[in-house]
């Protein structure tokens, strides 16, 4: 799971990494709203974490813009604004929790527990379950392992099928990406998850649709 982390707070942003990190999850900070509008612009994220008082843009200017843009990704505000004024405007403005500072970590990791469990069920693909939330695939009722890399190149395939994902795009999620690791890395998919995976040459992969 891959959350964007909206907090100009060099030692709690740390805190928080450090904690959700330890969680399995992958986190993207950055300082302030433009940045925010940056990233998603070039990637898909799961969960994002807003401090709401943060240069330029403040975070909920941030979620406005991207829910006018048809992002509906999961929001938290994460803020030291307590009273109901603003509690309020954060959910008019399209969050999916308001967490105020400072918070409790248990209650913290619950909370984005529950609404990644909603907003993230399992897909299906033949006889192979991806349960998202749980970052754990099922062949036939059995668990196959894979890596990190391996888990995030198949997520990406499974969610665009049909559809050819140029090489470039595979590279972002590769330690040392090159044609050949990617092959490797395909040739290995292919054979554990018995996965039709036809390549553009030249081009890039896709998961044949069923």
């Amino acid at each position: 799971m891959k959350i964007l982390l909206l907090e100009d707070d060099t030692i709690l942003s740390q805190t928080m990494i450090q904690i959700l990190e330890e969680e399995n999850y992958e986190v993207i900070l950055v300082e302030n709203g433009e940045e925010v509008i940056e990233a998603t612009y070039d990637n898909k994220f799961d969960l994002y974490l807003f401090d709401i008082n943060v240069p330029l843009l403040n975070g909920m200017e941030t979620l406005k813009l991207l829910r006018d843009a048809n992002d509906n990704t999961p929001t938290f505000f994460i803020t030291s604004l307590r009273d109901t004024s603003s509690i309020l405007e954060g959910f008019d403005c399209g969050c999916d929790d308001y967490i105020k500072k400072p918070f409790d970590l248990d209650e913290f990791l619950a909370r984005i527990k529950a609404v990644l469990k909603r907003k993230n069920p399992t897909i299906k693909y033949g006889d192979i379950v991806f349960d998202l939330y749980n970052d754990s695939i099922l062949k036939k009722g059995d668990e196959v392992s894979l890596g990190i890399v391996e888990k995030e190149v198949f997520r990406l395939l499974l969610t665009n099928i049909d559809v050819t994902i140029n090489k470039s795009t595979f590279f972002d999620y590769m330690n040392k990406p090159s044609d050949t690791a990617l092959r490797v890395l395909i040739s290995k998919l292919k054979k554990l998850l018995e996965l039709n995976i036809l390549n553009t040459k030249g081009v890039g992969y896709k998961l044949e649709k069923l």
